[in-house]
């Protein structure tokens, strides 16, 4: 996308969102990572690239359901075309298939290219953040030392809610953490727990405490 428009587009995002970006432990890097959080809305992904400065969005690829966004609806498709999602399957039913996914992942990022993801696999309610699927552990096990940055989104879920058209203004936060990488020892277990507290502790009633 050309970087103008990007640029457009982006602030239109924040704006109808009302979206409060903060940075906490984190600074805002242009090097490769992969961001991940609670997922609530299918504006989530937007929002989180929305949030990024303009050197890094560009290259921020979402991860994105693959039964979801390739339907027949054209803005989805026009959505998918403008933010380069690598789109996946929500189950992997097997060994093999979940490592397709992983490499399909891995090509899109390069030596260059950063990730959008949400862990959870499916939207939540908004208000607790569902256990972790196993693709961010083993997307870090190919990269070892890989910065996996936690970021949570607050009243995202109300700006377009399950069954919504268009999305209704609504102030949101976007606040990224402190980076995480999968310890030497650490099992697969473990880690997604603690990325998944990471997230939790993001939380605007959570950091304030």
């Amino acid at each position: 996308m050309n970087p103008a428009t990007a640029s457009v587009i982006a602030s239109a995002v924040r704006l109808l969102a009302g979206a409060t970006v903060r940075w906490r432990g984190c600074r805002p890097e242009a090097h490769q990572r992969v961001y991940f959080g609670n997922h609530s809305s299918h504006l989530d992904a937007v929002l989180v690239w929305a949030a990024l400065p303009s050197e890094i969005r560009r290259h921020a690829r979402p991860v994105a359901a693959r039964d979801y966004w390739e339907s027949h609806r054209l803005t989805r498709r026009l959505i998918i075309r403008w933010s380069r999602a690598v789109l996946v399957e929500r189950d992997n039913p097997d060994a093999k298939t979940r490592e397709r996914q992983i490499q399909a992942m891995l090509e899109a990022m390069g030596d260059e290219e950063s990730l959008i993801m949400f862990p959870e696999g499916t939207r939540g309610a908004g208000t607790e953040i569902g256990p972790f699927k196993t693709g961010l552990y083993h997307l870090a096990q190919h990269r070892p030392g890989l910065e996996l940055v936690p970021v949570h989104l607050h009243n995202v879920h109300r700006l377009l809610p399950k069954g919504a058209l268009l999305p209704v203004f609504m102030a949101c936060g976007v606040t990224f953490g402190p980076p995480l990488v999968v310890g030497p020892h650490e099992d697969r277990a473990t880690f997604l727990e603690r990325a998944r507290d990471a997230v939790r502790r993001l939380a605007p009633s959570t950091a304030a405490a």
